[in-house]
């Protein structure tokens, strides 16, 4: 309805504008004021044609005023200096707008494309920490926005099988003799860490062994030992399960896990290494190089295949982005900051070939204030930390809040809001911006992910309370143009929101950013919260339009919440 509304403000001034014998531009802008005395849309077109006719914007902007024609849907149209600003009739717009908000509202046309999206892809030597948070809020949420945006989607996870770091953990498991427990009294990923952890104080203490390290990189990059793979992949495997069931609280989950270790075996890592010796930048010395310096201004060499012949992460990382780009139209890679150089030495390379470069969104990383939470082995805080320090802190606040809840009650809902917290605050960062995780903000009941979950769950329980709202609410919307409804503000700063969804939503996809679904959600709970404090709903003479109201609302919360993969309580 917002978009409709918009192409007809586009269509007025077009009509215009060949009624005044202007050339029509083959883009006609409409910008959203800040503030709604403003209007609704506005236009910049006067400065546009002004370029053109060699004429004052005013003077443009008043003659276009002297031969608009105003259609039914908006109540006036005013030059504000310049611009043209149009005001929609809030009487009609907002009957029309309830009848196109549905349970699938946000979802946009399909635009045809496949997004191969890589996120998260930590090396499966131990859990997940604070470190790999964001990479994987941001990944999931951008994996439900872009395809409620209209995209066709794939979401894999980069398990890294060959890297160094597997290989520590063969040695502890192979020649240390370093068990796992198989009554798991402890997370295997977490297990794992400890081994890995382990294994590496004896290679610090005896450097001489990393050798065997060496060997057993070579011996499984063959492929040939069949024993070798076995402990390989289970080391991995195992890892990986912890790793699941953390993601699965956070309530992420990927389409596909995609082994590094194919790329060698089935020739693809030699066959890209070949293409771009083929290219003339590679070097040959004591390794083998690919020099980007003269011609692409990328100073640091890539160095694609050790002296002993094996491979690099880079090199396999190379194979799995061709992989990739066959894939899908779009290739996108959630990253830190931390790898824009080695990204920009795969864009280059990937071209040269004559394959996608990837599109990539960057974030900076993720920190605990000092002293907020205890680190069990002084080395990181992992996710599973996180995840126990945020349901009991949630725990706690209900207690107070809520102290006729039954256990498991109380625990449904602060699992709800404790992983809401974390999700929210990470989403609600534009990515390129340092984060440092505050509990009392997450947790927050007035301005957290909190106050929103309540104005979703305080939704349902008026439309709970009322006969008419569970019995009537599809005759209200059969009805609702046989009377009228003269809206006041609180109603009509909560419509004008609530049409904004589906532009907030294309806005975002472009872009590829997330924090502006979670900025809107939370304006749209405030104007709800404002709306339900302020109005009376149930046995008002307008009942039937503003329990509408409501309910178009709680459907629109949880619409933005589930993209940014936080659950919509019914009851908090």
């Amino acid at each position: 309805m917002y978009f409709k509304v918009k192409n007809e403000a586009i269509a007025i001034l077009k009509n215009c504008l060949d009624k005044l014998g202007y050339e029509i531009p083959d883009e006609i802008k409409l910008d959203n004021p800040t503030n709604p005395e403003l209007g609704d849309f506005a236009s910049t077109i006067s400065f546009e044609l002004a370029k053109v006719q060699k004429r004052s914007p005013m003077e443009i902007a008043s003659e276009i005023m002297g031969n608009i024609e105003i259609k039914s849907i908006f109540q006036k149209i005013e030059a504000k200096g310049p611009y043209i600003n149009f005001f929609i009739d809030y009487s009609i717009f907002a009957k029309e707008l309830l009848k196109t908000i549905t349970k699938d509202y946000g979802q946009l046309e399909k635009t045809g494309k496949k997004i191969i999206l890589e996120h998260t892809s930590a090396n499966p030597n131990g859990p997940l920490h604070i470190g790999h948070i964001r990479n994987a809020i941001i990944g999931d949420s951008l994996k439900r926005l872009l395809t409620i945006a209209g995209n066709n989607l794939d979401t894999q996870y980069y398990v890294n099988d060959m890297g160094r770091q597997i290989a520590i953990i063969v040695f502890g498991i192979k020649d240390l003799k370093l068990e796992l427990d198989p009554n798991f009294s402890e997370k295997i990923d977490h297990q794992i860490g400890n081994l890995y952890f382990k294994a590496n104080q004896k290679l610090n203490e005896e450097p001489e062994l990393n050798t065997k390290v060496g060997d057993l990189i070579k011996t499984y990059e063959a492929g040939k030992d069949s024993k070798l793979n076995i402990v390989f992949e289970k080391a991995v495997e195992d890892c990986l399960t912890g790793v699941k069931e953390t993601l699965h609280k956070l309530n992420i989950e990927h389409d596909e896990f995609v082994w590094e270790g194919q790329f060698v075996r089935n020739g693809e890592v030699n066959k890209i290494v070949d293409d771009l010796i083929a290219t003339g930048y590679t070097k040959k010395g004591e390794v083998l190089i690919l020099d980007l310096s003269q011609d692409f201004g990328i100073e640091k060499e890539l160095v694609l295949r050790r002296s002993d012949g094996t491979s690099l992460y880079s090199t396999r990382d190379l194979a799995y982005h061709s992989f990739k780009s066959k894939q899908g139209d779009v290739v996108l890679d959630i990253l830190g900051a931390d790898h824009k150089l080695a990204i920009d030495q795969v864009s280059v390379a990937l071209e040269l070939i004559g394959e996608k470069a990837p599109e990539v969104v960057f974030y900076e990383f993720i920190n605990l204030p000092e002293g907020s939470m205890s680190t069990r082995r002084g080395v990181f805080v992992s996710v599973d930390d996180l995840i126990v320090e945020a349901i009991t802190r949630a725990e706690k606040e209900l207690k107070t809040r809520r102290p006729e809840l039954t256990n498991n009650e109380l625990l449904k809902i602060a699992e709800e809001i404790g992983i809401g917290a974390i999700r929210y605050y990470i989403a609600k960062l534009s990515p390129e911006k340092h984060i440092t995780f505050k509990w009392d903000e997450a947790l927050s009941f007035e301005k957290g992910c909190a106050s929103i979950q309540y104005a979703h769950a305080r939704a349902c329980k008026l439309l709970e309370k009322s006969k008419k709202a569970n019995d009537n609410l599809e005759i209200a919307i059969d009805n609702i143009d046989d009377e009228e409804w003269d809206l006041n503000k609180a109603e009509t700063d909560l419509i004008r929101i609530l049409a904004k969804f589906p532009q907030v939503i294309s806005e975002s996809a472009k872009i590829r950013r997330i924090h502006l679904i979670a900025q809107y959600v939370q304006d749209l709970s405030s104007a709800f919260n404002k709306f339900y404090k302020s109005e009376q709903v149930i046995n008002h003479e307008y009942e039937y339009y503003r329990l509408l109201l409501v309910d178009k609302t709680r459907i629109t919360i949880k619409n933005a919440l589930d993209i940014l993969g936080v659950v919509a309580p019914i009851t908090m």
